[in-house]
């Protein structure tokens, strides 16, 4: 019964279970939002390698942001947030009662020589890709070495200001929540269970993608993703001129075409925080619950990771994010469930409803009779 009830949300190897013989571990993205600066590289890259068409021109006048959300033409989403002092005390106080661990003890000296800046920054760099990406810029642990941390220019005010936050518990009066979303590539994926034409398969890589030349526009799969993450491209309102797969459902193929040639996603390339990290996903896994550990260390209790647990509503997602709030802060669902994780009980329920119907029949059957 496990094993039935792993195929419809649980854990388990989603390439396997799409009929891939011997495929390569698991691929996904960790993005780490609180090294992201907001520069929407990723953005840009992703339009270009993939060609997706121009859409939401201008600014909202609600936010720097102006692509406002995932959608048909905008496949990674940098989000802005404002937060006052107290929602960044509220955030930590809901991410020590998750953790269960408190608010930890304050200390000037931080241990293995860091101060406190450095040691924020920090992540580990020894099992990442090599893709000449800044993994030992200012700021991070591998630019002090081993011994007394370097001094960075321009970075005195901050680290002294860092410093004294930790020793007093104090909290800014206010901070940008800067975040990359992006398709979650789930384990258990609604918008792939409810496609009827096929479109939607299952990669060797664990990814999900949408074939074009399938797609036939029902729009099925828009209403069952639990994060609204796939649409289907509209044309841009007042334009007469089609547009490139318009009424298609479209997102985020983790860009199958370079998975296939041994490159990173395009985005995870041009990335120059390493915010967005990608690889094996199991790896990835790891990195997001060892960056929280260094933050809670740190002070920063509100650090969580999501999408990371294979047992949530829909088996883990092939995309991890290291967050510095609640879910729903950043637009996501706090407890996402597949459609398909309801069929054992609604199969049940149907069985039971049969089994009455057929017993009330063969009552009334036998009562003619007698």
């Amino acid at each position: 019964m496990g094993f039935w009830r792993n195929q419809l949300s649980g854990p388990t190897d989603p390439a396997l279970d799409a009929g891939w013989e011997n495929p390569p571990p698991r691929k996904g993205f960790f993005t780490d939002t609180s090294i992201c600066i907001g520069c929407k590289a990723c953005e840009v890259a992703c339009k270009e390698w993939n060609d997706i068409p121009m859409d939401r021109l201008g600014m909202t006048g609600d936010s720097y942001d102006n692509t406002i959300s995932l959608g048909a033409s905008t496949w990674r989403h940098v989000a802005f947030i404002e937060q006052t002092g107290e929602s960044i005390e509220k955030a930590r106080e809901s991410g020590a009662r998750l953790v269960d661990l408190g608010m930890p003890s304050m200390r000037q000296q931080e241990r293995d020589g860091f101060p406190s800046l450095m040691r924020a920054t920090a992540q580990r760099t020894d099992h990442a890709s090599h893709a000449g990406l800044p993994l030992d810029g200012p700021g991070t642990a591998a630019s002090a070495g081993t011994g007394s941390p370097a001094v960075v220019p321009g970075f005195e005010g901050a680290q002294r200001a860092a410093e004294e936050a930790l020793a007093t518990g104090s909290v800014p009066d206010f901070r940008w929540l800067i975040a990359s979303d992006v398709c979650k590539h789930c384990t258990h994926a609604a918008c792939l269970d409810v496609c009827p034409t096929g479109s939607l398969f299952r990669t060797e890589f664990g990814t999900v993608v949408v074939q074009d030349d399938v797609c036939n526009g029902c729009g099925y799969c828009v209403p069952a993703c639990p994060f609204g993450v796939i649409e289907r491209r509209e044309r841009p309102e007042g334009s007469k001129t089609a547009v490139k797969n318009e009424g298609i459902a479209q997102k985020c193929t983790l860009c199958y075409d370079r998975l296939g040639a041994d490159q990173k996603p395009a985005c995870a390339q041009a990335c120059p925080t390493t915010s967005i990290q990608f690889g094996d996903l199991e790896e990835m896994r790891r990195r997001a619950s060892e960056r929280a550990t260094v933050l809670h260390g740190n002070g920063f209790t509100e650090a969580r990771v999501y999408g990371g647990d294979p047992h949530d509503g829909v088996g883990g997602t092939g995309s991890v994010f290291l967050l510095l709030d609640e879910p729903e802060v950043y637009g996501l669902p706090p407890d996402p469930v597949v459609t398909t994780a309801d069929l054992p009980d609604i199969f049940r329920k149907a069985g039971f409803a049969g089994l009455t119907m057929l017993a009330g029949a063969a009552f009334s059957f036998l009562g003619r009779r007698s």
